[in-house]
């Protein structure tokens, strides 16, 4: 972020789209997981703050519950129950595609968000409150 600051305050424009996840609001067992991904979202309002004046909009993405060649393996997990718990955990019913995510990426890197900026945007079904 630092160095890509850099480049955008000599140009007068940029974006910055950082990636955390809904765990940065905490999470049971992962406190040191929590705390890194909290750090991307207070790094990511710094820098929206600090460089708002030239041009440049910073944002954070929370995926959820996204469907991977990782989180698949939890359908092979007691029978699929794994699964089948994380599903109850998301009110649209269903696990995320990484193209939900990357469509919001490309959102933000658009003219379209141009006054979107200091935000922590949750892509997740429903399933980050």
């Amino acid at each position: 972020t630092q160095e890509a600051l850099k480049y955008m305050r000599t140009q007068g424009s940029g974006r910055i789209i950082n990636i955390s996840s809904g765990s940065w609001l905490g999470n049971l067992g992962q406190a040191n997981y929590a705390a890194a991904k909290a750090g991307v979202v207070g790094l990511t309002k710094t820098a929206a703050r600090e460089s708002a004046q030239k041009g440049i909009t910073c944002n954070v993405i929370c995926p959820g519950f996204i469907e991977t060649d990782m989180t698949v393996k939890l359908k092979e997990v007691n029978e699929g129950k794994a699964w089948d718990s994380m599903m109850e955990r998301i009110p649209m019913g269903y696990a995320g595609q990484p193209s939900d995510v990357g469509n919001m990426v490309a959102f933000l890197a658009s003219d379209e968000a141009a006054y979107i900026t200091s935000e922590v945007i949750n892509v997740g079904g429903g399933m980050i409150v």
